[in-house]
């Protein structure tokens, strides 16, 4: 039986949404020096005169000019994490009891429509997020799943930062290093 995670995932040397494109290249795998049909955003080997050749730098799929709006997105995301959240929680935890155990719909409808209408919102801010940062199309199909099923969001939440806060020290690390990308 195919994995849940080969369904969804191009086994591709170029492909930029899996996150075996962001790791060190082997010595067995084939590298993305230079050309290619994405210009900018097409990790290469670095040439810089003061590194061995023996040891590749992979240039980051997050640009110094990216930075900000990645920063930006991501601060949107976790506001309607949080909302999308919350209302999922007293949907299910405070609303659901009141309609069945003492009969008042009421806030069912409410916090049910609210919560249905913000989900999207919060899937196109995740996608949002997820282009800018590079994130493979499972981890963004996880964090679609998480907005709904309780308290999940507030998780999925806290990895998406922790990935995204790591993946732009780690631009940051190497755009100091090396020279920013002429357009």
């Amino acid at each position: 039986m195919v994995g849940v995670s080969t369904l969804f995932h191009v086994q591709h040397s170029d492909d930029v949404t899996s996150d075996e494109f962001y790791a060190a290249p082997s010595a067995s795998s084939p590298t993305r020096a230079s050309g290619g049909a994405d210009g900018a955003h097409n990790p290469g080997i670095s040439s810089s005169s003061t590194e061995s050749a023996a040891v590749p730098v992979q240039e980051p799929w997050i640009e110094p000019d990216d930075i900000p709006g990645l920063r930006k997105a991501l601060i949107a995301y976790r506001v309607m994490a949080y909302i999308v959240g919350t209302l999922l929680v007293v949907l299910v935890c405070v609303a659901m009891p009141l309609k069945y155990a003492a009969e008042q719909p009421t806030m069912v409808n409410v916090v049910g429509i609210a919560h249905g209408w913000l989900y999207p919102v919060l899937l196109i801010t995740a996608y949002i997020v997820g282009r800018k940062a590079g994130w493979p199309l499972t981890r963004l199909l996880v964090i679609a799943l998480a907005g709904t099923v309780p308290f999940l969001s507030f998780v999925a939440e806290y990895f998406a930062r922790k990935d995204v806060n790591r993946r732009i020290d780690d631009a940051r690390d190497y755009w100091t290093h090396h020279e920013a990308p002429v357009e």
